[in-house]
């Protein structure tokens, strides 16, 4: 007897939408460089070059600004053009396979201390100018890599709880590149107490190690469920209208938004937090706590997703997160055992973020499809990650110009660390406590009116399959 719901179905097709573990590992390794670079361009690369090209923290946050800026501009442009893309390796590999060797040697110049003048003015202008080129080359490469690799999920399993999983591979391979690189990053400030050589050093081999998986990934998956459509004429003018009037995408943007804020903006500011607040040598271990138990709670609330949703995980992890930013604030800074606990109460709710909104978006497209009958991965993906990118530029820009206004004190490569003044001390804990508890809680506020649940994304794969199944039987007659 068939016990199937009429609601679920996934449940008569789920044997074809069963993804083998060769092609979940090697989808998961596609993450494995965005994992690696994300993470130290996040913890690394505004106290780089605070600390060691030696830039002043304004011009060190336009950088960054800019950079993201661009990041963002660059993104519904790559988005709309994967879309149109055909190729004998599909739409989205394809531009995985030729933009991988661009995305590693760009990473790898955020990493060098070019010497252009004399005069310490026109040689801090020109740093400035060669690190707003090499970031823009790096964001450019980076969209052209990993916005293809996050519009493939849907293609590859149309079932719900196969697309959670897919996400579960793909961040445990993202957090787990991100543990080796910090890893590395300890392992080399050991070995070599030249900061510009232990930089490089670092830059090098985790260019390797990011291009490496992209490969893994390009040769070990396929496309399973792409449109046969023709690419739409619509402008991206007009594409972005019709993505902004699906409700289910607002919710999921701001979601998205809000988490990656919070994350992000802790990730640039923590060195500061550990090394001034906490008069730390080293910030590594921190983010290790962090990175190593999000990977573990990655599989344990994909689990528990399965049972009780997605807007569930999302609610309990965030509690988790929420109580561990708002205590940064009010850390002493004498109690480094307070500190590792924190990192791991963090840790329990960052794997959320990661997992939760991706997951989501996926549904968001389903529903798309429904209403235009096009399926527009592309344009979803990054319409989404234009908003995050925009917003974190613009506040990673705001945190370098706080750190100027308020005083601190840049050493540009001295073995000592300098005191802070109490005004700069206090722009950091603001920066880690309250500003990302904010965010944190906006994200919660929209979780909670997040319209689709599991059984309204049922009722729509079903739709789907129907029509699909009606135009099959029309072109056989």
């Amino acid at each position: 007897m068939n016990h199937s719901s009429p609601s679920d179905p996934s449940s008569d097709r789920s044997q074809p939408d069963k993804l083998s573990l060769s092609t979940k590992l090697a989808y998961g390794a596609g993450d494995m460089g965005a994992g690696i670079t994300t993470i130290l361009i996040s913890f690394s690369l505004l106290i780089f070059l605070t600390e060691v090209a030696g830039l002043d923290p304004g011009l060190a946050g336009t950088v960054l600004m800019i950079g993201k800026v661009w990041d963002a501009i660059n993104d519904p442009m790559i988005g709309m053009l994967s879309d149109r893309t055909r190729s004998r390796w599909g739409r989205r590999r394809s531009w995985m396979l030729f933009g991988s060797l661009p995305f590693g040697l760009s990473f790898f110049l955020h990493w060098l201390v070019p010497h252009f003048s004399a005069d310490p003015q026109v040689n801090q202008w020109a740093l400035f100018t060669y690190y707003i080129v090499v970031s823009i080359l790096f964001q450019t490469a980076y969209t052209a890599v990993n916005l293809p690799y996050t519009a493939l999920t849907p293609e590859l399993t149309e079932d719900y709880n196969e697309r959670t999983s897919l996400n579960s591979f793909r961040f445990a391979f993202s957090i787990g590149g991100s543990i080796l690189a910090l890893i590395l990053g300890v392992v080399l400030t050991q070995l070599m107490p030249d900061l510009k050589q232990m930089y490089v050093a670092l830059g090098g081999i985790c260019a390797i190690l990011s291009v490496f998986p992209l490969y893994w990934c390009v040769f070990g998956t396929r496309e399973r469920y792409q449109t046969q459509a023709e690419p739409t004429s619509l402008s991206l003018i007009s594409q972005f209208k019709i993505a902004l009037s699906n409700r289910p995408f607002q919710f999921v943007s701001g979601i998205y938004l809000f988490s990656w804020l919070a994350l992000q903006l802790t990730t640039t500011i923590i060195p500061y937090f550990v090394v001034s607040w906490m008069r730390r040598d080293s910030f590594f271990e921190v983010a290790l706590i962090v990175q190593v138990v999000a990977i573990i709670m990655l599989f344990v609330w994909s689990e528990i997703s399965k049972s009780l949703g997605r807007k569930a995980v999302y609610f309990m992890g965030m509690g988790f997160w929420i109580i561990a930013q708002a205590g940064l604030f009010f850390l002493p800074r004498d109690r480094m055992d307070l500190m590792f606990f924190l990192a791991v109460l963090a840790g329990v709710g960052v794997a959320t973020a990661y997992l939760v909104p991706w997951s989501m978006l996926t549904d968001v497209i389903d529903l798309d499809e429904l209403n235009t009958g096009q399926r527009r991965e592309g344009i979803f993906y990054s319409f989404m990650v234009f908003l995050q990118k925009l917003g974190l530029g613009l506040g990673i820009f705001f945190v370098g110009q706080t750190l100027q206004w308020s005083g601190f004190i840049e050493s540009a490569g001295s073995t000592t660390i300098p005191e802070q003044p109490d005004s700069a001390l206090f722009a950091i804990r603001m920066a880690i406590g309250p500003l990302p508890t904010l965010f944190l809680i906006g994200g919660l506020i929209l979780a909670y009116f997040y319209p689709l649940s599991r059984e309204v994304h049922a009722a729509i794969l079903l739709q789907l399959y129907e029509r699909k199944h009606q135009a099959s039987v029309k072109a056989t007659d």
